[in-house]
């Protein structure tokens, strides 16, 4: 899989979603502040975090005796590079359908 099936993949969850939203919006995080996410229990955000480390969206840093974790520029850039490269093409799409549309509209 590659690694933007991996991210995609990783966030088509919910949960993990709604990790990575929480980390985009307050930066780098303890595993325990985002247990109020979805409230679920230590080791369920344990596990979801261990699926987006693994697909290579968050990364996580030791402190003493804490695990802090935050998102990977990396991730988020590629997810956006993605969708820009459809841009045009879905610009290109709309500018068509409205066309067609009004030439529909001149003909009545």
């Amino acid at each position: 899989m590659s690694n933007l099936s991996s991210t995609f993949a990783a966030l088509g969850d919910a949960t993990r979603f709604a990790i990575v939203e929480k980390l985009l919006q307050e930066g780098e995080l303890p595993a325990g502040e985002l247990q109020n996410v979805g409230q679920i229990s230590a080791p369920a955000i344990s596990r979801h975090l261990k699926v987006l480390r693994k697909a290579g969206v968050v990364e996580q840093r030791i402190d003493a005796q804490r695990r802090l974790y935050s998102v990977r520029p990396e991730a988020v850039q590629a997810i956006g590079a993605w969708s820009m490269s459809y841009r045009e093409f879905w610009q290109k799409s709309l500018d068509r359908l409205e066309a067609a549309l009004l030439q529909e509209s001149t003909k009545k």
